[in-house]
């Protein structure tokens, strides 16, 4: 029997619901659905803990999906094979220590990881905010539509609290800029106690620094892919991606021990 359109907008409606009311309280709440999001995502709730990713795009793998300059290939050195392989990607030996993957592959399989994992995703979902309190501890993120963001409308957010965040938003660093300038005197945990921005491109230091800069950077907050290098003023790397992997797995360490921590 076909449903009507009211049944189906119930549907949505319903199982929207249930599904958001089930994140307002998170272990983790992670901004941003790239590569070093997902994996962080993938081994957290593979471990028990309630994380979501929120993505402001209609789509998660952030600039993955265009392998290097639209030809949609990635490289990814050996020491995050096994991460990649784990999800179900298929590599090729390309030269020593390194190997080839498709990106459409690589981000449809971590991304199918993740979720069976048990880990929620949410695409279309701004994160533009922070909650903060007396200790000055970030201890959630506020949320708004894209769509509202783009239309430059004035709609109040809503907000999720968390007992751990992580700045995934890539080369932008949009969680750490926004702490930084709306917390009076903020320091980050950092050399310099502010964001440097990155450095031009220079993959083999930053493939590594990528690993180095992921922690906590602020109470409660702490960052993982491009977003760690433009935090720290380290290079940027093009269409290598192993460190990506590498920081969102050493990113999953580091909130669970600030989830523990915080229990």
């Amino acid at each position: 029997m076909p449903l009507s359109e009211i049944e189906v907008t119930r549907g949505i409606l319903e199982g929207f619901s249930r599904d958001f009311l089930e994140c307002l309280s998170l272990d983790v709440a992670i901004a941003g659905g790239g590569p070093a999001g997902m994996t962080a995502a993938y081994f957290l709730a593979r471990e028990g803990f309630k994380v979501a990713i929120f993505e402001r795009n209609l789509h998660v793998g952030g600039g993955m999906w265009g392998g290097g300059m639209l030809f949609p290939r990635i490289i990814i050195q050996e020491e995050a094979v096994d991460i990649v392989r784990g999800f179900g990607v298929r590599l090729e030996p390309f030269h020593e220590g390194y190997y080839v993957g498709d990106s459409v592959e690589t981000v449809s399989k971590c991304t199918a990881a993740a979720l069976d994992a048990g880990a929620r995703v949410w695409v279309g979902v701004s994160v533009e905010d922070v909650m903060i309190r007396e200790d000055d501890r970030v201890t959630g993120v506020v949320l708004n539509w894209r769509a509202v963001e783009l239309a430059q409308m004035h709609v109040d957010p809503l907000a999720v609290e968390a007992k751990a965040v992580m700045d995934a938003t890539g080369h932008e660093c949009d969680v750490v800029r926004t702490v930084e300038r709306k917390i009076p005197g903020c320091r980050l945990m950092s050399t310099t106690g502010s964001v440097v921005g990155e450095k031009p491109m220079w993959s083999e230091v930053g493939e590594k620094e990528i690993i180095d800069n992921t922690r906590e950077v602020y109470p409660g907050l702490l960052v993982a892919g491009m977003a760690t290098n433009a935090v720290f003023g380290s290079p940027r790397m093009g269409a290598i991606f192993g460190g990506m992997f590498l920081s969102g797995k050493k990113a999953a360490e580091v909130a669970a021990e600030m989830v523990q921590t915080r229990s």
